[in-house]
């Protein structure tokens, strides 16, 4: 029983510090899924409190992860990690259910699982952590109480840095389709192999003769009965997911309407993009910097433009307050907060590969961007 009370907390707290690792570098990003709980629970008033939460899951999560393996305050941990498995097994069984949200997070961008993957995850972590929790008041510790201890704080002090610094900058590590280095075609093509998506319709028929309305599928609908029935509707629903490329719903959309995409991602110079999926709350401390990069890159004869999920109005407003001159186009959302964790935060493109992103905090100067990429 020893070997499996340290297999157990080894596993249980590995597992649990690299999912509270993975999403405290990633603050913004908890907090982008902690809000779509919110509106598939019809919760959104409590999009407000997704930042702090997903802050708050991350470093717990990562405290017990760290308690548990160097046995630090084992009796107390244990109660707490079984607890939460406990609450979180049963969100996430209601998860696979319900199928609110297709990704439910649990390791953030680095790890992407299904919600049937993590309840069935989740089911072994409840299963390590009873172990621990029946043998927590027994279990002895494998080294000094005094040198777990203070591993576990230099754990807990690199975790608390590497938050802090991800915040303020970028994440350290990018797990996203939009890294640097990233080739964006390719991201956006289709193997030509690959699955599509797979559909169940139904087809609705009117009787004639009686008026009620029958439902029928692909295989018995009587489209050629035309003396006794008639077209009433159909309905399509998705049996199947087929492949999606990693890079999707990226576009350059014009005031008309226009997809401009490849004109971007196909040009052999410079192209600097200042992202912000939301100009209404966008940081404008660092505009001075963003404006003079933009007329030198226009000077150099490279391009250098806006993307942003706000309408064109708040656009043109947000140009005039900060004296920029220089085009937005649209794009989605969420694929924005994809990109960069910034907002605004600025990406420079070149024959379709992504060569450098920056935080606002971290817009480089004319003599800095010239150094860099020489």
């Amino acid at each position: 029983m020893k070997l499996l009370y340290h297999l157990s907390r080894f596993l249980f707290g590995i597992t649990f510090i690299f999912s509270g690792f993975v999403k405290g570098i990633d603050p913004w990003g908890s907090a982008y899924k902690f809000n779509d709980y919110f509106q598939a629970m019809g919760l959104g008033w409590l999009s407000w409190a997704g930042f702090a939460l997903g802050v708050i899951l991350a470093f717990t999560e990562f405290a017990i992860g760290v308690a548990i393996l160097f046995h630090i305050r084992v009796k107390f941990f244990a109660w707490l990690g079984l607890l939460f498995m406990v609450f979180f097994t049963g969100l996430t069984f209601w998860i696979a259910i319900a199928n609110p949200v297709t990704d439910c997070g649990c390791f953030g961008d680095a790890l992407v699982i299904s919600n049937w993957e993590t309840f069935y995850k989740n089911l072994v972590l409840i299963a390590l952590v009873l172990v621990i929790f029946k043998y927590r008041k027994t279990g002895k510790p494998l080294t000094n109480p005094k040198i777990s201890v203070g591993f576990g704080a230099i754990f807990v002090l690199v975790y608390v840095i590497a938050t802090i610094y991800s915040y303020n900058h970028l994440p350290i590590f990018d797990f996203r389709p939009y890294k640097v280095g990233t080739n964006i075609p390719e991201g956006m093509s289709y193997p030509e192999d690959a699955t599509q998506d797979e559909y169940k319709n139904i087809f609705l028929y009117k009787n004639k003769n009686t008026g009620k309305v029958k439902e029928f599928t692909e295989e018995n609908y009587p489209w050629q009965d035309t003396a006794n029935w008639e077209y009433y509707d159909s309905e399509s629903t998705l049996v199947k997911k087929g492949y999606e490329p990693p890079i999707h719903d990226f576009t350059f959309q014009t005031r008309e309407g226009e997809d401009v995409v490849d004109f971007f991602i196909h040009d052999e110079n410079y192209v600097f993009v200042l992202v912000s999926h939301d100009l209404n709350k966008a940081s404008t401390k660092n505009m001075d910097k963003v404006n003079k990069l933009a007329n030198w890159a226009n000077e150099s004869g490279y391009t250098f433009v806006g993307l942003t999920a706000s309408l064109f109005e708040d656009s043109d407003i947000f140009l005039d307050a900060n004296g920029a001159d220089f085009e937005f186009f649209n794009c989605d959302e969420i694929t924005l907060k994809t990109i960069i964790r910034s907002n605004p935060g600025l990406i420079v493109i070149r024959n379709g590969i992504i060569e450098g992103k920056w935080h606002y905090n971290d817009i480089p100067n004319t003599d800095e961007f010239s150094e860099e990429f020489k």
